[in-house]
């Protein structure tokens, strides 16, 4: 598979990662019916109807790709393929309830435990994220595209790192303070992938956490604009697992977050 197939994949998905986006809105605001998994966590209407969107689409475009997504994943089954598409169709559930604006749609391709491609749609703030190879990550926003690099954002002083929770545990703490972060700023789902590839923000740490469809296509928008994803203890970030487990993360904007 090469560059020019990935990039029409990409760009094949775009317009059926705003509909989606759009339909999520409406059905949220015709008022959202909900189920709860046997994770106990929620799951909406608006999830399974965006998987559908998104999963037909991505099903005519590869039909020999295997397709992992999390609302129809047979967790007894271990993971075997060396190529599949990995999607989470609702990134932050609870958000999109809560009708909060920071949930997404996700769908990334790996090839040999590397997610190569990526979109991460972000509905309520009208951004769609995209990539398909090293150096090829964009922002569609007002109806512009924008390619982005991780180039700094933030005041020259100033390294500000993203939680997902208000208090982060001692040891993201310590992480952080090692890297010098002035402040913290909490965000929920894979957006925080996104604004670190646009340098809208410099670093993001967790302990082990969640499942490999949370961070694939963030993971993959914001690599390829520039970004080091690692697990805490400096291993590459690989995906492919037989239980889509995540390890810990690390993603710096760049080696030198003052720049």
């Amino acid at each position: 598979m090469n560059k020019s197939d990935l990039k029409l994949f990409a760009e094949s998905l775009i317009e059926t990662f705003e509909d989606a986006g759009k339909e999520s809105i409406r059905l949220y605001n015709k008022g959202l019916k909900i189920e709860i998994k046997k994770d106990k966590s929620p799951v909406s209407n608006g999830d399974l109807k965006v998987n559908d969107l998104i999963t037909n689409k991505i099903s005519k475009l590869t039909p020999n790709i295997p397709i992992v997504s999390e609302e129809t994943v047979d967790l007894s089954k271990k993971n075997k393929s060396k190529i599949f598409w990995l999607i989470d169709p609702i990134d932050g559930t609870k958000e999109y309830i809560a009708g909060k604006d920071e949930y997404t749609l996700n769908a990334a391709l790996i090839i040999d435990k590397v997610p190569v491609l990526g979109l991460v749609g972000v509905p309520k703030k009208n951004r769609l994220f995209y990539t398909y190879a090293p150096g090829e990550s964009y922002l569609i926003e007002k109806n512009k595209i924008l390619k982005i690099n991780c180039k700094k954002q933030q005041p020259k002083n100033k390294v500000v790192a993203l939680s997902s929770v208000i208090k982060p545990s001692d040891m993201i703490l310590n992480k952080l303070k090692e890297l010098n972060v002035t402040s913290i700023v909490k965000m929920a789902s894979s957006y925080k992938f996104c604004v670190i590839a646009t340098g809208e923000y410099d670093v993001y740490a967790a302990k082990e956490r969640a499942n490999e469809w949370d961070y694939a296509a963030g993971h993959a928008v914001a690599q390829n604009a520039g970004a080091i994803i690692k697990t805490l203890d400096d291993k590459p970030f690989l995906y492919g697992k037989e239980d889509y487990k995540n390890p810990s993360l690390l993603i710096k904007r760049s080696e030198d977050l003052y720049v």
